[in-house]
């Protein structure tokens, strides 16, 4: 059966404990540019290409009743079931910076098989994320 449907991904929203702080930290320790932050700092947007990165308070009146509450991990030996992931051409020295800037070093960059350099670090609100160069093409023979 065709679809007429043509969905983009426009969002990616992260539940945070401060918006304002979460969205200074990711411009400092990720390189983003703002692009929004509303005046009740209960939403906050920012530059990432195609897909906005936005940041919302972790409970809210208008969506826990209608989908649920927001559950963070209890440790840092859980994560979310989502992962995202910010891809740099200098993955060492974005790491780094991530690091100097709050970031919480989970696992430095190393190259994977599959012909990505990944390191991983946690947010200011414990939040897993990914630091990955772009992946490689493989050669097929």
């Amino acid at each position: 059966m065709a679809s007429n449907l043509s969905p983009e991904f426009a969002y990616t929203v992260f539940y945070v404990k401060d918006v304002a702080k979460s969205v200074a930290f990711y411009a400092k320790a990720f390189g983003f540019s703002v692009h929004h932050l509303d005046h009740s700092h209960r939403w906050g947007e920012l530059e990432s290409g195609g897909t906005t990165i936005a940041f919302t308070p972790l409970h809210q009146h208008e969506t826990d009743d209608i989908t649920g509450a927001v559950h963070t991990p209890r440790s840092s030996q859980e994560r979310q079931p989502v992962e995202v992931c910010f891809v740099y051409n200098d993955v060492d020295s974005a790491y780094k910076c991530a690091v100097e800037n709050g970031a919480v070093a989970v696992s430095e960059p190393e190259l994977k098989e599959w012909g990505q350099k990944v390191g991983y670090v946690r947010d200011i609100d414990g939040i897993v994320v990914r630091m990955g160069s772009h992946v490689k093409p493989t050669k097929v023979v």
